[in-house]
């Protein structure tokens, strides 16, 4: 039986100190959302925050959570974009981002331990130092938190070469909805032995157990990187070049793509001058001892495609590569945006392409495409005018709103037509055999369209490896399969 919202947070004060721990209204607020959308969720107010700084202080909040029956968030930095951190009904934050320390580096293993606080910046940095990196690199890597990453399975713009982050996770240490302390996993880049755990852990959005102990597998940090700019006059056309480049059998480090719009986002927020270029830029960065001449391959395949394209040793491509990081975030106050993260077989990257080109035509949306290309995960954002938005009918918490309808069917109001372009995409992703999130996670967002994707009968045994873990659904309720 939960207790009473003022019989938990007596229990949390007898517990924590009062720098661990904070009722503060402003902090709760803070607490309460990450960097998702909220149009499909009710914020509720956390009943507390409680920053643990280490493994035994998850373990006493972890018990408490059993004995008084509240649910427990677990967030690091916040930076999810699905709404992976938003809190529920009479809950309580476990902020991890105090677990800070890089616990080991073993250079000649090419193995770090981390806490799930750390920076992901701040754990390549500390590679560097020995002729390493740690290869996720995810656009919000200067402030998320490596047990973000592992929570969602994150990517960033190395994926095509290096993997996402499971790629990357060789073992974990966690504590189980009991309290429980276990490790999985080993220091090993190979290792066979019983169920993977590890990769279950990883992806499973904090749904499954709390990490409080994270071993990555770092790789060679390429002393020989070259970094390539493409322009060319059709979106399509550069999509072309992605599968043309896997032709000549070329693994390029970086492979991603941006529309004209991107770029006219970025040149008004930035100040640069990439949309006078061309009306599509595909920027690629080759690595290691031939990274100069997988590059003039690469320049050949896409010269032949017509691009306009870089010269060695341009200084201007690498500053193009911190731009793309900057593709999605950077929005007009004067429009109002939906977006996904779908991803689809490469061979489909230009048909994906073309159809919601289409689509944002048939629903009278302006669209934005930004891609890790390479691996065909494509980020597209519709977009309105905020002018056009009018008031909709209320709906009730979790449900949809309303649409508003033509005499065919057509939604006419522009959040519906909105909506709409925004779940076609989704169905066009599936349809052609990919999936309705790449690298961003389900968190609540997305849940209305998991059984697009996954089958009853899929969906049904996820939840009963849920029950085996946390059966009481204390562990971040209500996302990734709930």
């Amino acid at each position: 039986m939960s207790s009473s919202d003022n019989d938990v947070r007596t229990a949390l004060r007898s517990a924590f100190a009062p720098d661990a721990l904070t009722t503060d209204p402003a902090q709760l607020d803070s607490h309460s959302v990450d960097k998702g959308p909220l149009e499909h969720w009710q914020v509720h107010t956390p009943l507390a925050v409680v920053f643990a700084e280490s493994v035994a202080d998850v373990q006493q909040l972890v018990q408490l959570s059993a004995e008084h029956g509240f649910p427990l968030i677990t967030r690091g930095a916040g930076t999810s974009v699905s709404g992976g951190a938003n809190t529920t009904a009479g809950s309580v934050v476990l902020n991890l981002t105090r677990m800070n320390k890089i616990l080991a580096m073993r250079p000649e293993d090419e193995v770090a331990v981390v806490e799930p606080g750390v920076i992901n910046a701040d754990l390549n940095t500390a590679a560097a130092q020995h002729g390493l990196m740690y290869a996720p690199d995810p656009a919000s890597y200067r402030t998320s938190t490596i047990g973000g990453n592992v929570a969602t399975n994150a990517g960033g713009l190395r994926c095509a070469k290096y993997g996402v982050t499971r790629d990357s996770v060789l073992a974990l240490d966690v504590v189980l909805a009991d309290g429980t302390f276990i490790h999985t996993g080993q220091a090993t880049f190979k290792g066979v032995a019983g169920y993977d755990l590890t990769s279950l852990f990883v992806g499973s959005e904090g749904t499954l157990g709390i990490v409080v102990g994270i071993t990555v597998r770092l790789r060679h940090l390429s002393q020989h990187t070259e970094t390539i700019a493409a322009f060319f006059d059709e979106l399509t056309t550069a999509a072309q070049g992605v599968l043309d480049i896997g032709k000549a059998r070329v693994q390029p480090a970086i492979t991603e793509l941006l529309d004209h719009r991107t770029m006219l986002a970025l040149d008004e927020a930035q100040g640069s001058d990439l949309a006078t270029r061309g009306n599509t830029l595909l920027l690629i960065q080759t690595d290691g001892h031939g990274a100069g001449i997988e590059a003039e391959i690469i320049r050949e395949v896409l010269r032949a495609l017509g691009a306009t394209v870089s010269d060695p040793g341009s200084t201007e491509s690498e500053r193009l590569i911190e731009l793309r990081r900057h593709a999605r975030g950077d929005g007009v106050v004067t429009e109002v945006r939906v977006g996904e993260d779908v991803a689809v077989p490469r061979s489909r990257l230009v048909d994906y392409i073309r159809a919601i080109q289409d689509l944002a035509v048939e629903h009278q949306v302006q669209l934005k495409v930004v891609a890790h290309a390479g691996d065909g995960n494509l980020h597209p954002t519709f977009s309105v005018p905020s002018s056009e938005l009018a008031p909709e009918p209320e709906a009730s918490a979790g449900q949809e709103p309303e649409n508003q309808q033509n005499d065919d069917g057509a939604p006419t109001s522009a959040m519906s037509r909105l909506h709409a372009a925004l779940d076609g995409s989704v169905r066009i992703a599936l349809e052609m055999g990919g999936t309705i999130t790449g690298e961003h996670g389900i968190g609540t967002y997305k849940l209305r369209w998991l059984d697009w994707e996954q089958s009853p009968e899929v969906i049904e045994l996820q939840r009963s490896i849920k029950n085996v873990f946390d059966p009481d659904y204390r562990f971040n309720p209500g996302r990734a399969i709930l």
